[in-house]
This record gives structure tokens, sequence and C-alpha cells, in this order.
């Protein structure tokens, strides 16, 4: 690509990854394009604005959430058939993953529109390869369901699954997932990480029953979203 040559095409919806925590790890192809695109879809236009104003980049924005997906997916395709550029953002990482950007996705193509991804921060990889758990085969699970009853049936499925498995949870339901955890997969070798490439990285390393008793030893002090790894059946 030559210098002068634009960073993006017309019509395109663009993924763009962002940075999980630290701004430093955004990659200049990510910058040029949320310069050059037309329009950018973010899931917290606060958010982004904040990283976006630290790269003095002054573009337009949409909200993008799972709350008004639906609307915002229509004016994305409407612009990229207007002949736009679209970038699609998260509030941190690769959109697509455990947010509204596949629904883009597929009416894009659906619409025989042109996507493509601006690689970058994606936080389960991050987790599972400082995990010290095998990564030659791994399951991503997203987060589980909120209640008990359905988080040990969502779990229950893996159950004798050899791969290693990946999950999100949220501080507040920490516990009680560890809790859930070790009953439905006995005490596996497991990870959590937390606060990914920023000052205060944390990765714990033990067994679920290890785990479990650091994390109510720290009830009421955890913060920010937590990414558990446990090992798969041997």
């Amino acid at each position: 690509m030559s210098m002068d040559s634009s960073p993006v095409e017309p019509g395109t919806l663009y993924l763009v990854s962002t940075p999980i925590g630290n701004l430093g790890d955004i990659t200049l192809r990510a910058l040029d394009v949320l310069r050059n695109v037309n329009l950018i879809a973010a899931e917290d236009t606060r958010k982004t604005g904040r990283l976006l104003q630290h790269f003095d980049i002054r573009n337009t924005q949409i909200s993008f959430h799972e709350h008004n997906e639906q609307k915002a997916v229509a004016r994305i395709v409407e612009a990229l058939q207007a002949g736009q550029s679209v970038a699609v953002v998260t509030n941190a990482g690769t959109p697509g993953i455990s947010d509204p950007g596949f629904t883009a996705v597929r009416a894009a193509l659906e619409a025989g529109l042109p996507v493509t991804a601006i690689p970058g921060p994606t936080g389960l990889i991050m987790a599972v390869i400082l995990s010290g758990l095998p990564v030659h085969s791994f399951t991503f699970r997203g987060f589980p369901p909120r209640k008990g009853g359905p988080r040990r049936r969502f779990m229950e499925i893996d159950a004798a699954s050899p791969h290693t498995l990946i999950f999100y949870e949220s501080p507040y339901r920490l516990a009680a997932f560890l809790e859930d955890a070790l009953t439905v997969y006995g005490d596996r070798p497991a990870a959590l990480a937390n606060d990914l490439t920023k000052l205060y990285e944390k990765i714990e390393r033990g067994h679920i029953s290890e785990l479990l008793a650091v994390v109510k030893g720290q009830e009421g002090k955890l913060k920010g979203e937590y990414i558990v790894v446990i090992g798969g059946t041997s």
C-alpha cells in the first residue's frame, strides 16, 4: 500500500481490535482505520471516545450494543450500501466475541458487502497462553448463566471434554461460579486472569478448590472482568 492511498475501502465493514487494557497495544493499522472510516460503531461511545481522544482521532460514532443492536445494524448496513466505510469496536479487545459485533458481520455478509478485520488483542487468548494449561485445543464458552441451576447445566455440557475450557465471569459471581465448577468438573487444574495488560495484571494458578479459597478470601475487593481457564479431562 502506498503512503498516499487510503487505508479503508468504500462500503467495507472493519472489525477493529482495541486494547484490553494497555493503550500501547493498539496497532498502527487500527489507528489508520479509525481515523479514516466514515463511521465508528462502538459498544460504549464514552469508552471509545476516550480511546480516540488519547490518539487525537476525531470521527463520528454511533452506539452499538446488545440493547439497540437491531436498529444499529440496520444503520450500519445502510451506511455500507451507501458506499461508506464503517468500523465496529467493542469496549476492549476483538469485536464479535461476547458482544453484538457478529450480528453486524452476518448482516453485512447477507447483503453481499465486504467484511474484514484488523487483528489485535483478545483477552481469552492471552489468558489461556498464560494459564500453564494445554493450549493445543480449547473451547471458549463465554459468559455462563447468572443463576446456579442454569449455570451448572451450562457447565455440564463440557464435563467430559478433553479440551481446556475458557469462561468470562463477573467478580460478583466468581465465587459461585467456582463452587459450581468444583461440583461439575471436580478439582481440576485452573487459572484466573484479571486486569490483563494493566498495571495490576494478575494470574492465579492452582486447582479449582485453591482458587476458590483465594477468591473467597478477597470477596468484596474483586474488581474487573475475570477470565477463568479450566483444564479438560486427562
